[in-house]
């Protein structure tokens, strides 16, 4: 990399609710940072960060695509993410190893569900964020009403740092509340051309109210700040901007930009900010891993002397060959090294190194801590691994994966697809952890499971396009969960001798229905595996939860019960692995039967988006597909609808929303939770 000073680099994403305007302000940042020399837009398949054609051809980001460019003397990795649901895995994976983020809010739409769902994955990992608000040129823009939807939506207090010249359709330029100048970019040269004049005199007193509440923040993070304020003294830009810098880092200042990316207004203050506010890798706190030779915790800093650690973040099939994504938190690492994976505990070689720009690889020699790289030759990776120095074995907590709620059967066209089939998939699975294929045990078929119809599609067109396998597939299927509706107690004694030795096991397990979306849990009270060996104690916890996996009316994974082991008889010289094991999937499977076992099907969270004179038209065909409607929301022209509907009922959905709304209604959904399923469907699987 061109730049090694670890205080310039700064590691950001940029998030938000889908056609927010992510991938436009992508191509802004490579425009005037140089990277690029002609702006590609995303509405004609042109923009540089989606590069894969099936985003070219629906102008959506599918793939979370990274790049590095430069802002001054700063160097940026940046992320640019999907904000469609159906991909929320490449945010996850993304904000996982991002030091920071820039949220993005369309000025007339305010925060949106799936602004509110990347908001959630972003607080899981703190990554300090600072936000812009999108689209300020748009009729009925309106950036107040996005603050106090961010301040309700997202439980945080929005800091303003700029005011907006004109409005509407006569937005032309921002006021930089921090150095009190006004800044206006040229409609000649594509807003290369800043120029900075007086602040103007109607606006002298709103500039001086804004910029009080600035103050205010920053005080918080500076004892001198503090007293000068008390003092009525003036406070410079130059003193404002570091303790606002710690307010970002530690997650409690949100700063708030002001632009249109799409008219290229306001985004080179918005560089200048992820400069001056976001963290560089020393400023986030230090990663814990696992040290696995010395069996403790250990902190892992930023430090390019110290031994080699990484986090393979993304795993892509490129022309064949596997490209790792790394996110590298200590240490050096060049070609030819030999590094250690801690899931497979085993040791791979790095082949090459690559900086990303979009899809396109730039070789480089060595990476150090601090950096986001591609590597090739490590064939064992998958996304969510450590790989470290062979010398001291590492492991990083990994990933969250969302569970996938939609399934397909698919099956290859002719005997060659046959055969490229079972390849091409198991690659899409090095990608995508929320992607996942099973064959169906009675009729043999291939069941593809993922997080909705667009996904299923997606990958449906990239096994033709990317891999030449043609298939023809089923109607998509709602995938189920099992729980059980009254509590029961179950005894089962294995021992049968198999291969001339006795295999035996014992046990006695009580199982009881718990509330909605608690899951699973085990209470194993610590006095019946006392005489146990350690080895077997912990099997027993391990397949009592193996167990759940596969429930007994259809083979979807149960959920919502508690499992309580009320004795464990352990016989030495005769209870074996084997024999326990055999005696829990027993004792599951005839409690489950026993327990008036029952269907739960996935309940989504819906927001739509219709003409305000299609309104009642849309919640009556709401209301027949058992939807519950939570809320309605007014704005000029159109009405914003919420509400929960079982995803059973919403496929094909988009067609019969356009028909009632003339093409003019939009919806998205993501998973809320699994919830009783109706009569019709028990009835589908045997149960009254």
């Amino acid at each position: 990399m061109a730049n090694h000073d670890l205080h310039k680099i700064r590691n950001f994403g940029i998030i938000s609710h889908i056609d927010a305007g992510k991938t436009t302000v992508s191509e802004r940042i490579l425009f005037y940072t140089g990277e690029i020399h002609k702006i590609g837009e995303v509405h004609d398949g042109m923009a540089v960060m989606d590069w894969m054609e099936q985003e070219q051809e629906r102008g959506i980001t599918i793939t979370a695509s990274a790049t590095n460019c430069r802002w001054k003397d700063y160097n940026f990795n940046l992320i640019d993410t999907p904000g469609h649901i159906d991909f929320t895995i490449e945010v996850e994976r993304s904000l996982r190893v991002l030091d920071g983020a820039v949220a993005i809010f369309g000025a007339v739409e305010g925060v949106q569900p799936q602004s509110e769902s990347v908001w959630r994955q972003a607080n899981r990992y703190n990554v300090p964020r600072i936000c812009l608000i999108n689209k300020m040129d748009r009729i009925g823009a309106d950036h107040q009403m996005v603050i106090n939807s961010m301040a309700k939506k997202l439980n945080i207090s929005p800091l303003l740092l700029q005011l907006p010249i004109g409005e509407e359709d006569s937005f032309h330029g921002v006021i930089d509340l921090i150095n009190e100048t006004t800044i206006l970019f040229s409609a000649d040269d594509q807003g290369q051309t800043v120029h900075e004049v007086a602040i103007p005199d109607n606006l002298q007193e709103a500039v001086l109210q804004q910029r009080e509440l600035i103050i205010e923040a920053a005080a918080d993070f500076d004892d001198d700040i503090l007293d000068d304020f008390l003092s009525g003294k003036r406070i410079s830009g130059e003193r404002l901007i570091p303790a606002l810098r710690k307010g970002v880092i530690a997650c409690t200042i949100y700063p708030v930009l002001l632009g249109s990316a799409l008219r290229n207004k306001g985004v080179q203050p918005l560089l200048d900010t992820i400069c001056s506010l976001l963290p560089s890798p020393l400023d986030v706190p230090a990663e814990n891993g696992q040290d696995l030779n010395k069996q403790l915790t250990t902190q892992i800093k930023t430090d390019p002397k110290a031994n080699f650690c990484a986090l393979a973040f993304k795993v892509v099939a490129d022309e064949g060959r596997k490209l790792t994504y790394l996110r590298i938190y200590s240490g050096k690492v060049e070609p030819g090294d030999d590094v250690y994976n801690s899931r497979t505990l085993d040791t791979e070689k790095v082949s090459r190194l690559f900086q990303m720009h979009s899809h396109k690889r730039e070789r480089i020699k060595h990476a150090v801590a601090g950096d986001i790289v591609t590597a090739t030759g490590l064939k064992n990776v998958l996304t969510g691994d450590t790989i470290s120095a062979t010398e001291q074995p590492l492991q990083l907590a990994g990933l969250e994966y969302p569970e996938p709620v939609v399934s397909l059967a698919v099956e290859a066209k002719t005997v060659d697809d046959r055969d490229k089939l079972p390849l091409a998939l198991e690659k899409l699975q090095w990608e995508d952890p929320t992607f996942r294929v099973n064959e169906d045990d009675e009729t043999g078929q291939v069941i593809l499971t993922g997080m909705g119809e667009l996904h299923l599609e997606v990958v449906i067109q990239r096994l033709k396009t990317d891999f030449g396998v043609e298939t023809q597939t089923g109607r998509p299927q709602v995938v189920y969960r099992e729980t059980i509706l009254c509590a029961t107690e179950q005894e089962e004694i294995f021992e049968k001798e198999i291969d001339g030795k006795l295999q035996h096991g014992e046990l006695t397990l009580r199982l009881n229905p718990t509330a909605r979306k608690s899951g699973i849990s085990l209470e194993i009270p610590d006095q019946i595996l006392e005489e146990w060996p350690a080895e077997l104690a912990a099997l027993i916890k391990e397949k009592l939860f193996s167990a759940c996996q596969s429930g007994q009316i259809a083979g979807y994974p149960l959920t919502d019960l508690q499992i309580s082991l009320v004795t464990a008889n352990y016989v030495r010289n005769k209870t074996t692995e084997f024999g326990i094991s055999a005696a829990i999937s027993r004792a599951i499977s005839m409690a489950v039967r026993n327990s008036k076992p029952t269907m739960l099907e996935p309940l989504m969270q819906l927001e739509l988006v219709a003409p305000s004179d299609c309104t009642g038209k849309v919640i009556g065909s709401l209301n027949q597909k058992r939807g519950q409607v939570e809320g309605i929301t007014s704005r000029p022209g159109e009405d914003v609808v919420k509400a929960t509907v079982p995803l059973l009922e919403m496929f094909g959905y988009m067609t019969e929303l356009r028909s009632a709304t003339k093409g003019q209604g939009s919806f998205t959904m993501e998973f809320s939770h699994f919830d009783q399923a109706p009569a019709e469907t028990l009835k589908k699987f045997g149960l009254s």
